[in-house]
């Protein structure tokens, strides 16, 4: 008889001879890798705009960079201040740092204020209402990457410690002498870039130690929690050197962040499908005394489960690359490659791993046949007791739903349509400082900016505009607005005198929410505006923080109201032809869609209503999103493969279900619980943006491993009877 092609792959990968040819390729792989390619997080992280250059802040921001240099270039903003109010001698310091940093530029510095050739008496004019604070710029060139520029920092430092004869960067906020923080764009770059590389160890180490007690909990075996660390390791060590490849290469913009949460993403799912294989590998060495064979007719029942799973995250992360926002197109390739590699190593690696340990894999409680337990009692002279029935408890679950469908589906949609609900409350932020820590360095600095002078000049609106050559100003009539607190003096371009520039102040935080609808108000007043001019026919910019955030908020909805719908699709036409069951792909697709916001909604209750925090980051929703509706899928077909499995073997719809139920279950929850304890883990992180992510995705995960799953997806196969198999040939089945 011939062989399926799944069993046979088992062979070749985990035969006799063969499973040694496996481990050393891949081992090889790794080493070889590691030797001719750069590590992925040694490589420089990006450190451009997210937002697409035809927006208008972006094409305002290059116009300010031809017409006016001076503002040209990466800001690095160095917030002085003391409590007491800034002293002449201060000030007289900052003239020395910044003839020192004339005198010797450092690499990528494109434009300095001349600080030290004005009067300090005209420079102390600069400082705060409250004359505690004053912010100085350096400019650095946007090709400066985040190493030279943390170098330059530590310069900066090294100098103003020279000239000042104290280090007022490492002091205590508290404390009654001269501080200062770097902030803006360089120095949010900088402290970033720190975090993310002291995070991705802790990351990692928690991970894998939140992965081993899970493991040790629920199998207890030593040997079991480690094999699929070790395959899944393995695997990291072959994907870092090539996305590093990719990256130094410039294929790729490498993304501190996303590799941050890809470590647990290739840890928690890689562990989840070695479960699959190694938890079918142990019923069938229940039954077969060979373990080669049984090596073969694991990987045959359990590899079609892995792949399809596998690639629905795959193309599922892949549809990232369909977003206009840096940070999303950002996630696809390491994403989707990193999953791509790590389930070929499950499917090569591991039954190679496991051809060598055998049943000692899963050493003290070591599964035999019957005759092979019978022997071995006989041997150690004790009495042979009858095992005990697998699955039993989740055979009792199965048995409950497909019995009582409507109770079963009337309880889990309240709770999912609740939690669901809630997410209709959610509020966003689109400011990714209040994400980081606030004693970091350039938060503190954003702090004291915010704390010692109005709420516009965090953050001015820039305004230009094309006066097509008229004598024109507008100063008047910006600061006429009612959301404008002050409007600076008009300047003209350098080389375009016709571009005019006007930096506009409001009246209210420019991070705000509020101040992004004044900006969005502004527009449309711009418009009036310049008809009144008389310059209808001409162009105008609207640039600064608060225009850039209102263009991050229209193009993350873009990508959401793009990427979402292609994803479902996608997914959708892959569970069809896997299942070939319309209704069942249907509904299956509806729970997960629903289990999302209701996570979304749950995670909100955590986050508002338990840590206190105002407001959700905006791009949680794409980000969880995607995981949860391709994850969450992961569960349904592995179990639906084995409902299938059931009904093909003649068994009666309801039994097939509760079946498919029992045999999946244990292995499904202890999936769901590395995979939720692995997401988890990010909330331990001090970024906020990473905790709020891991929070709502762990939530989801949870909902679809312990509501969708075992309950609400087998209800409503149960329900819909033999139309869940249409138009498959199950479906005639009686």
């Amino acid at each position: 008889m011939k062989k399926h092609p799944l069993e046979r792959w088992g062979e070749i990968v985990g035969g006799k001879k063969t499973r040694w040819v496996t481990l050393g390729l891949w081992i090889a792989l790794a080493v070889v890798l590691a030797m001719i390619f750069p590590q992925v997080n040694s490589v420089d992280n990006y450190g451009g705009s997210d937002l697409p250059a035809e927006l208008m802040s972006q094409q305002a921001d290059a116009l300010l960079e031809e017409q006016f240099p001076s503002d040209s270039g990466i800001p690095l903003l160095i917030v002085w201040y003391r409590e007491a109010g800034l002293e002449m001698s201060d000030i007289e310091g900052i003239q020395k740092l910044y003839a020192a940093l004339g005198a010797n530029p450092l690499p990528g510095q494109e434009a300095l204020p001349p600080f030290d050739q004005m009067p300090p008496q005209a420079l102390m004019g600069s400082v705060s209402e409250n004359g505690a604070s004053i912010v100085t710029p350096v400019f650095f060139s946007t090709e400066a990457n985040t190493d030279t520029l943390k170098s330059n920092l530590a310069e900066i430092k090294r100098m103003t410690e020279e000239q000042m004869e104290e280090n007022p960067y490492d002091t205590s906020l508290h404390d009654d002498v001269l501080h200062a923080r770097f902030s803006g764009p360089v120095g949010i770059s900088v402290d970033a870039t720190d975090l993310f590389k002291s995070a991705d160890f802790q990351l990692m180490v928690a991970t894998v130690i939140i992965i081993l007690v899970i493991l040790l909990l629920i199998y207890r075996s030593p040997i079991l929690a480690i094999v699929p660390l070790v395959v899944v390791g393995i695997a990291f060590m072959v994907v870092s050197p090539l996305l590093g490849w990719m990256a130094d290469s410039g294929w790729i913009d490498k993304d501190a962040q996303a590799i941050s949460i890809m470590i647990v993403l290739l840890f928690g799912a890689g562990t989840d499908y070695c479960l699959f294989l190694i938890t079918r590998y142990r019923d069938v060495l229940l039954e077969e005394e060979n373990k080669f064979l049984a090596l073969a007719q694991a990987i045959r029942e359990s590899a079609g489960a892995i792949v399809m799973s596998g690639l629905t995250v795959v193309i599922g992360l892949a549809t990232l690359a369909l977003a206009d926002y840096g940070a999303f197109q950002r996630f696809a390739v390491p994403f989707s490659f990193g999953v791509l590699l790590t389930g070929i190593a499950v499917l090569t690696l591991l039954p190679a791993v496991l051809a060598v340990l055998g049943r000692a894999a899963f050493w003290p409680f070591v599964p035999r046949t019957a005759d092979m337990a019978k022997a071995y009692a006989a041997d150690k002279k004790k009495p042979y007791k009858e095992p005990k029935q697998n699955h039993r408890y989740m055979r009792k679950l199965g048995n409950f739903v497909t019995s009582n469908p409507w109770l079963v589906i009337i309880l889990t949609g309240t709770v999912l349509i609740g939690l669901a609900y809630t997410s209709t409350h959610i509020k966003y932020n689109y400011d990714l400082l209040s994400s980081f820590p606030e004693d970091m360095p350039s938060r503190e600095g954003f702090t004291l900016i915010e704390e010692n002078f109005t709420p516009g000049e965090l953050a001015p609106v820039q305004v230009l505009i094309d006066t097509g050559g008229k004598d024109t100003n507008i100063t008047e009539d910006l600061a006429a607005l009612p959301y404008v607190d002050f409007v600076s003096e008009v300047r003209t371009g350098e080389t375009k005198p016709d571009i005019q520039l006007y930096e506009v102040d409001l009246n209210k935080n420019p991070y705000s929410n509020e101040a992004m609808d004044d900006v969005e108000k502004m527009k449309e007043d711009m418009k009036e505006i310049m008809t009144g001019a008389g310059l209808a026919e001409t162009g105008f910019w609207l640039g600064g923080e608060t225009s850039a955030q209102l263009d991050t908020k229209e193009v993350q909805y873009h990508d959401e109201t793009l990427i979402q719908p292609v994803m479902i699709v996608i997914i959708f036409l892959v569970l069809l032809v896997y299942l070939r069951a319309l209704i069942t792909a249907v509904h299956l697709m509806i729970t997960v869609i629903v289990s999302f916001f209701a996570a979304l909604g749950a995670g909100w209750l955590i986050i508002h209503g338990l840590l206190g925090q105002e407001a959700m980051a905006s791009a949680i929703p794409l980000y969880s999103f995607v995981f949860i509706i391709a994850l969450g899928n992961d569960y349904n077909i592995f179990m639906i493969s084995d409902i299938w499995k059931n009904r093909k073997r003649d068994h009666r719809h309801t039994d097939a279900i509760a079946g498919g139920v029992a045999s999946t279950g244990a292995v499904i929850t202890s999936a769901g619980l590395i995979l939720a304890g692995t997401f988890a883990v990010l909330a331990t992180l001090p970024i906020q943006l990473l905790v709020q992510f891991g929070i709502v995705t762990a939530v989801g995960i949870l909902l679809d491993t312990f509501i969708v799953r075992p309950l609400l997806v087998p209800a409503l196969i149960t329900v819909f009877g033999k139309f869940s198999y249409w138009p498959s040939k199950l479906w005639r089945k009686e």
